[in-house]
């Protein structure tokens, strides 16, 4: 969009300019000086026109800010990992299904005792116990499947599926309110560069208003008409004014800075949309509101506590009985012969005769596992994510508060914000009023350099809050969006 008060105030002063040479300079000069100003303003309006088809709107930069923040694809990824463990936990409730196969070469040495099963590598050697130790060895072969299906554990299995609904449930609701909250620092950020490039536009016009009244009082000096001290005042006014110009630059640069960081970008500078600054919201709430039920943070925390109790449920449920059906499928191949226990040379070297499939076994049945003493560990478990789930509660509490009273604070703010926006012109109308009659008076030697340079100030500070001021009302509402979750009511107002 043109800048519409910037073209004005630059016309505006190329008049004075212009009239200032009526009085100084030759005809020659007067028709540069109109060329120059006619030439100057078109080129004003051409490089407004190109930058409008180069301006960042905010719901632009909204778009850029979701599809480039790196937080937000990291908690996309979260709840498609969650998404993922819900099928895992559905598919645990299918029966185990085993396929073994082994082959081996070894002796098959047996000897009365006793043995225990310990941790670790056990390996089971059958054999006919003999009086003398022998190296007679063949090659064997053992091949098994084995099934194992828990058709019955007192609900666990529909416990580890409701947790890990309960967890992708918590990282959409993550995802949610980051990107709500992404949007509001855009908004935020947005506003900000607006106001700071407004403010860097009236230290201009400050600057511009201080070196013409530096030139007259310098000329005023010069001719004697006024004290010497009154040039000196003026050119530390205009070091002054300078020096607002280069705050006002570096503090729009920050802010800058700050955006291009909330939209996942290089720093750069932005062409942004001045209808937040020449123009109030379209819809304004029309009563304080009070709503917090639906904030995305609020959603998240809930999310939080209802996973969390979930999971106590899933661990409760890991102490009970599960019931099982199980079958097994054997067949064996030796390279020993049935009557080796009676003759030593009845096996063979050959692998084919060790390898082979010679005896065959299945077992069917059904059983029931219950470790007793899970009971007392799963106790302090339980206990401890109920602990943990009234800790989540409290963050829960805690920040409804928060918003309850943020989201009073925003009401006030608005009314506050319009109520100045009102009273702005009035205040610009009596400075700027104020500074003419100084200026005059001061020309006319019935006032003093120190009373201009306070209407002055007064001035820049009037013109300030008028520039501002329909900025104000924008981050009001914001602040309200922010706090009650309803980031339409701010986005949605054209």
């Amino acid at each position: 969009m043109i800048n519409k008060p910037l073209v004005v105030f630059l016309v505006v002063q190329l008049l004075k300019t212009f009239n200032h040479f009526i009085m100084k300079t030759t005809k020659k000069l007067i028709m540069i000086s109109i060329m120059s100003a006619v030439y100057f303003c078109l080129s004003c309006l051409s490089v407004q026109a190109q930058v409008t088809d180069s301006i960042l709107t905010l719901k632009k930069a909204i778009n850029i800010a979701l599809s480039k923040q790196q937080i937000l694809k990291a908690k996309d990824n979260y709840a498609k990992a969650s998404a993922e463990a819900i099928t895992s936990a559905k598919r645990d409730g299918l029966p185990d299904f085993t396929l073994s196969a082994q082959q081996s070469y070894g002796t098959i040495n047996g000897l009365n005792g006793l043995a225990s099963g310990l941790p670790g590598l056990t390996t089971i050697v059958a054999g006919p116990a003999a009086s003398s130790q022998n190296w007679n060895a063949a090659f064997a072969a053992f091949y098994s499947s084995n099934i194992n299906w828990n058709i019955f554990s007192f609900g666990l299995e529909r416990a580890h599926i409701a947790e890990a609904k309960g967890f992708h449930d918590r990282d959409a609701a993550d995802l949610e309110q980051e990107k709500f909250q992404q949007q509001v620092k855009v908004a935020g950020a947005y506003l900000n560069v607006l106001a700071a490039q407004r403010l860097r536009y009236s230290m201009n016009v400050n600057l511009y208003r201080v070196s013409q009244l530096r030139d007259v009082i310098l000329t005023r000096t010069e001719n004697g008409l006024n004290p010497g001290v009154d040039s000196a005042i003026a050119n530390a006014e205009l070091s002054k004014a300078r020096i607002s110009v280069t705050d006002a630059i570096n503090y729009e640069q920050t802010q800058a800075a700050n955006l291009a960081i909330q939209l996942g970008v290089n720093q750069q500078s932005f062409s942004l949309d001045s209808v937040y600054i020449n123009q109030l919201p379209a819809h304004l709430p029309e009563q304080p509101l009070n709503d917090i039920s639906n904030h995305p943070e609020l959603k998240y925390l809930s999310a939080r506590v209802k996973s969390s109790e979930l999971s106590a449920n899933f661990i409760s449920k890991t102490s009970l009985p599960r019931v099982s059906l199980f079958g097994v499928l054997q067949e064996r191949g030796s390279g020993f012969g049935t009557n080796y226990a009676n003759n030593f040379t009845d096996f063979s070297h050959n692998y084919l005769n060790g390898v082979g499939l010679t005896r065959a076994n299945y077992l069917v049945g059904i059983g029931v596992t219950w470790n007793l003493t899970d009971l007392t560990r799963v106790i302090s478990r339980v206990k401890s994510q109920h602990y943990y789930s009234d800790g989540l509660t409290n963050e829960y509490n805690y920040q409804e508060n928060i918003l309850t009273n943020q989201l009073l604070q925003g009401n006030k703010q608005l009314v506050n914000s319009l109520q100045k926006y009102h009273e702005a012109p009035i205040q610009l109308k009596a400075a700027s009023d104020a500074y003419e009659q100084k200026k005059t008076l001061y020309s006319n030697g019935l006032a003093t350099i120190v009373d201009v340079t306070q209407t002055l100030y007064n001035l820049n500070i009037a013109e300030t809050d008028r520039d501002i001021a329909s900025n104000a009302v924008w981050q009001a509402l914001l602040y309200i969006s922010a706090s009650s979750g309803n980031f339409n009511l701010f986005i949605n107002q054209f």
